[in-house]
């Protein structure tokens, strides 16, 4: 097969992305590799699936896969969508969303219910049956989703609602990362789009590199929030940290310096009851007083250190 028409261009010097360092993306070049191919995949499969059904040629091509905010993306819906919102079951609570483009959707009832010809696009929002038809879409292609997703992140999904007014889709926060898979679609001269979005904190397993991997505390059942919260208190309570208990600074002479040897005793001039300055990690934290515990020293806690 020919290279689909609507492949996107690339991108010249003069162009420019904004970037905000508060939420850098995190994929590595081998998850975006990875990416692109499972969704590649998912690309050709739905596009048979397709052909078979709408009687006529339809070209479906990856555009892009990348990380974005939950606000960003919902910026880029349209006025109306056909926004299906999708629940990740067993994540608590965790939502995605297929949007499916206003031209592609009209086309899929014009062929549904048996239209040969070039159906017209209205500028308006599905009707509830309309809805229905491009639902037969929406679930193969979760399908599909599920599929490529299962030997990396088991997804199990079910959908949940429609919404054709963009502020209306609340799958998270603005601020909460998403992973975004934009599709065009060629049917003939007309030209449109799928966008797919999952949440990121569902596959921060997957997204995150080795050095980034960690405990996520925010998906799962109740039982296993719980569960992952012990985990996680359990190893941070085994964890080992260097703890120095130094006496006040003082002053020495260098001539008395030179004369000390194997067994000379150094006087301080500081007194026993002087305060320790107590350091956990080369930071001094607390104020504390010399003591014994049996036969070990031992430092007793009094403050916290005046030094910020």
């Amino acid at each position: 097969m020919t290279a689909p028409a609507f492949a996107p261009p690339a991108l010249t010097p003069a162009t420019a992305e904004l970037y905000d360092f508060r939420r850098p993306h995190h994929l590595s070049r081998d998850r975006q590799r990875t990416l692109e191919a499972m969704y590649e995949r998912l690309v050709r499969s739905l596009e048979q699936w397709l052909v078979g059904r709408l009687r006529g040629q339809v070209e479906l091509g990856l555009t892009r896969v990348d990380v974005c905010s939950f606000g960003e993306f919902a910026q880029q819906l349209p006025l109306p969508c056909a926004a299906y919102a999708f629940e990740i079951l067993n994540t608590g609570g965790q939502q995605g969303v297929v949007d499916v483009g206003h031209d592609f959707a009209y086309l899929l009832v014009d062929r549904f219910f048996g239209g040969a010809g070039a159906p017209s696009s209205m500028e308006r929002a599905l009707s509830p049956i309309e809805r229905l038809t491009v639902r037969i879409l929406v679930e193969r292609l979760l399908t599909l989703l599920a599929e490529t997703w299962k030997e990396h992140v088991p997804l199990d999904l079910a959908l949940k609602s429609f919404e054709s007014m963009p502020e209306m889709v609340r799958i998270a926060t603005r601020e909460e990362p998403v992973l975004v898979a934009r599709i065009a679609v060629a049917a003939g001269p007309r030209m449109s789009s799928i966008t797919l979005c999952l949440p990121a904190i569902v596959l921060d397993r997957f997204l995150a590199s080795r050095e980034q991997q960690r405990v996520v505390l925010a998906a799962g059942t109740d039982l296993e929030r719980q569960a992952k919260r012990e985990l996680a208190e359990k190893a941070l309570r085994a964890t080992l940290v260097e703890v120095a208990a130094r006496l006040p600074a003082f002053e020495v002479p260098l001539r008395q310096l030179m004369q000390l040897g194997v067994g000379s005793v150094l006087s301080t001039g500081v007194p026993t009851t002087a305060p320790l300055h107590v350091s956990l990690a080369d930071k001094e934290r607390y104020v504390g007083a010399p003591g014994r515990v049996g036969s070990k020293l031992a430092v007793r806690i009094t403050d916290l250190s005046p030094k910020p």
